[in-house]
């Protein structure tokens, strides 16, 4: 499934919807847009809205870590928000929801 990225608002937060696959094909296209959401919102909270994504492959998931690190950094953070259950398994087996936080709703970050 094609990788479709979109950027909006809800409230003060800065949010990147995926909607596709995050794998080796469309990994470059997901990093630029993670690095130009942490560096436009520098020093809020961003969230990055997984419901719509098919598969996050490992990589996916290393680019997510260094956004958050990258938030963090400039007194920032990063939320995931997953609602969907394999997904959110996926993020606890992998210990993932030990370093970024994982909600089930943007209005819950």
């Amino acid at each position: 499934m094609d990788l479709s990225l979109r950027r909006s608002h809800v409230g003060e937060r800065h949010v990147l919807v995926v909607a596709g696959d995050i794998d080796i094909v469309s990994i470059p296209r997901f990093n630029d847009a993670l690095t130009r959401l942490v560096t436009e919102a520098r020093g809020t909270t961003v969230v990055v809205d997984l419901d719509g994504a098919g598969l996050v492959d490992d990589a996916g998931f290393g680019l997510l870590l260094g956004a958050a690190g990258r938030a963090r950094t400039t007194g920032g953070d990063l939320v995931v928000v997953s609602t969907e259950p394999r997904m959110r398994q996926r993020l606890t087996d992998t210990g993932f929801d030990r370093a970024v936080t994982v909600v089930q709703s943007i209005s819950g970050s």
